[in-house]
């Protein structure tokens, strides 16, 4: 597993360990035995490889030496640079991208969810046509980026791979439009509707199940939940809401899946109010933050969420004492949005959480 980080300019800083340790999350999320990991900075791209041919050399023997093959490049790197590295390394290369959508394919449940993966994984692969899939790959719940029964790896060429993604549109139109059939018949009732979002493993999830009783897959994993779920909560006044559980974010998520999954991000761009859940654990909290923020803007919501939005500080159960203090003051002249520090795990503080809900 490679994680290269690029400095350009003011980028923000990364912590080596925590950018690690996420690279590490997405990979044992589908099960990959990983035999070493490599951190490393350059100041820019190499188009023939990504990273530069120092590297590329340095890794050849401790590759060979592991018997290595399949290496997880935490990057977006092209096909060019991808066929590059795996004619140097003589393993199979998987970028940043591949995986995310191999994990997606794995995740999803509904109809609705696989046909939103499939498209992603046709518009992914169609610049990369050696990295065919079939039915047959869908099956056994994965997209063949990593490897497995796919290793024949057939090609589709452009022209079908074009034909299917036209098909899908079509059905996700179709899908789009009865939810919003299902929109406005919540609106008639009506229920105002409360979204959850927020990075990846932020714990949304428990969230959810504390505050609806549901049960709803909350595991210590990335992309844990895939499919939107909804439920009705009672609020301390005795009124109702429709709670909503959507995907989550992470840092660099592709354009491609933010593009496939609008349908289902719909559900966050109708809602009442945001919810927007903060592991406040983590050591790149902030830059989590900013990295859900950026998708809250490309979906349009940077003023709705700044008038009708709470930021959940949640996972206060793994804070000291004087860390739960200092939250709490800041959450108390917070505004625009609120904010409300929380243990979705123990549930404290969860009335409060209720309480601004509902005011």
């Amino acid at each position: 597993m490679i994680c290269p980080y690029i400095v350009q300019g003011a980028h923000r800083v990364i912590d080596p360990e925590a950018r690690l340790e996420e690279a590490k999350g997405l990979a044992e999320a589908i099960q990959l035995d990983i035999k070493g990991t490599e951190f490393f900075k350059q100041h820019t791209i190499r188009p023939a490889t990504y990273i530069s041919k120092g590297h590329v050399e340095a890794l050849q023997g401790p590759l060979k030496g592991l018997e290595v093959n399949l290496v997880f490049i935490d990057a977006p790197i092209s096909p060019v640079q991808q066929r590059n590295l795996e004619k140097f390394w003589n393993c199979k290369v998987i970028d940043r991208t591949g995986l995310i959508l191999e994990i997606f394919g794995a995740r999803a449940r509904t109809a609705e969810g696989r046909l939103q993966v499939e498209l992603a994984a046709l518009t992914y692969q169609r610049s990369r046509l050696v990295r065919s899939w079939s039915h047959l790959e869908r099956q056994r719940g994965g997209l063949s980026f990593v490897g497995g029964p796919g290793e024949t790896q057939l090609e589709l060429d452009r022209r079908m791979i074009d034909e299917r993604i036209i098909r899908i549109k079509k059905e996700l139109q179709k899908v789009q439009q009865t939810r919003s059939l299902h929109r406005k018949a919540r609106k008639r009732v009506p229920y105002p509707v409360v979204a959850l979002v927020g990075y990846t493993n932020a714990g949304k999830s428990t969230l959810f199940n504390r505050l609806t009783r549901a049960g709803v897959m909350a595991e210590n994993l990335l992309f844990a939940t895939l499919d939107p779920t909804m439920r009705r909560v009672t609020l301390p006044t005795k009124r109702e809401i429709i709670l909503s559980d959507t995907v989550g974010f992470i840092s660099d998520l592709p354009t491609l899946l933010v593009a496939a999954f609008r349908a289902t991000l719909e559900e966050v761009m109708e809602a009442d109010l945001i919810l927007h859940v903060r592991d406040i654990s983590h050591p790149e909290s902030e830059a989590q933050k900013k990295d859900v923020l950026v998708v809250i803007e490309e979906l349009g919501l940077e003023k709705a969420y700044e008038a009708h939005g709470i930021e959940v500080l949640n996972k206060a159960d793994l804070l000291t004492r004087q860390q739960v203090k200092f939250f709490s003051a800041q959450a108390k002249r917070a505004a625009n949005p609120a904010q409300c520090v929380v243990s979705a795990l123990d549930g404290s503080e969860i009335e409060t959480l209720l309480e601004k809900i509902d005011t």
